[in-house]
């Protein structure tokens, strides 16, 4: 086979990027699917479809018979009860009462076995909020202290914003990295995929814990303005799983081991019990989620023959803006695997 010019490859790959192109998946996988419906980056619902000769076409999924039989579905019936097709589904469900119920059911079925399939699916770039939820530059939130009861439904009420989006990255590290390899074109075990699942299982846990525990303190789940900054750094992360595990799972959850000491105490001062053995629950299942990020980080290091730990702090030097900021956990992380040779090379140096 003939090879192309360099330069020529050079601004094609410019061209792609510079267009905003997505990677749909192998094609193998997509023609065994003939019609698949695919969420792109602008929101838009596109369907794909691969002919008997091999030849694929997009359209517009919008139908003048919405909600008809056969609109806007999988006709292979292969891709509707995929692992990643559940997974776009939550992503893109703004209710956040529908996104843990969907959650815990999914993960029920994928557990019990009754979902297989890993699928192929593309998720949005960013999942929507109900309407009538306010949602600020993350500087402009303020959570207070917990020093009365106002500051304490804050600090709640912030918190569940955070698990809310923990559910999305959940799913999203599902659905946007379903068909990665490693260097041997080996896919990811299906045990990353169980890893996962449970992730969004118990962050769905703990958004149902709080909503609680809010509303048990006279106020509701979106009474106050929230910020999306957690998606900030899945949008920065988007194209490269190890960063993705590095600045999400390994970065911003061990920063949740690193304040819930303090937390804690200040809930604990004015007699609220109740919100303490919340925090503890979160606290307990973070452990695990910071394992599990640096387990598959470690995971796919060793695929590429690369370091672990000098890797990790090339892409949180890249990914991550700012320093990463004492005091620690030290024992939360230990027990999460995490040495103090990954992180406190990452602190800002004493001037």
């Amino acid at each position: 086979m003939e090879r192309f010019e360099e330069g020529l490859v050079a601004a094609l790959k410019d061209a792609v990027r510079g267009l905003g192109w997505q990677r749909a998946g192998p094609a193998g996988r997509l023609a065994a699917q003939r019609c698949t419906k695919l969420y792109s980056e602008d929101g838009e619902h596109i369907v794909l479809v691969c002919t008997e000769d091999g030849t694929f076409y997009a359209m517009d999924s919008a139908c003048p018979h919405e909600g008809a039989v056969g609109c806007g579905e999988d006709t292979s019936g292969q891709g509707d009860d995929s692992l990643c097709y559940w997974a776009v589904k939550i992503l893109s469900t703004p209710d956040p009462e529908e996104k843990v119920q969907l959650t815990l059911e999914v993960q029920r079925r994928w557990e019990a076995g009754e979902l297989e399939a890993v699928g192929c699916w593309i998720p949005p770039d960013q999942p929507p909020r109900a309407a009538d939820l306010a949602v600020l530059e993350p500087g402009r939130i303020k959570r207070g202290k917990g020093g009365t009861l106002g500051s304490r439904i804050a600090l709640l009420h912030s918190l569940a914003n955070i698990e809310q989006w923990a559910i999305d990255l959940s799913w999203d590290i599902i659905a946007r990295f379903s068909d990665v390899r490693t260097a041997d074109e080996t896919p990811l075990p299906r045990q990353f995929f169980n890893d996962f699942v449970k992730v969004a299982g118990d962050e769905a846990k703990h958004f149902k814990l709080l909503e609680t525990r809010i509303r048990a303190l006279g106020s509701h789940f979106g009474a106050l303005p929230v910020h999306n900054g957690l998606w900030q750094s899945a949008r920065e992360t988007s194209r490269d799983l190890r960063a993705r595990l590095a600045v999400v799972h390994m970065v911003h959850e061990a920063r949740g081991l690193d304040v819930h000491p303090q937390t804690r105490a200040r809930f604990a001062a004015q007699g609220d019990s109740e919100s303490v053995l919340v925090l503890d629950t979160l606290y307990e299942d973070e452990v695990t989620h910071v394992a599990a990020g640096l387990r598959w980080f470690t995971y796919l290091c060793k695929a590429a023959s690369e370091g672990c730990v000098p890797t990790f702090h090339q892409l949180v030097r890249s990914h991550f803006h700012g320093y990463l900021k004492p005091p620690f956990d030290t024992q939360g992380r230990n027990t999460a695997g995490m040495g103090t040779e990954w992180y406190l090379p990452l602190v800002k140096p004493a001037s």
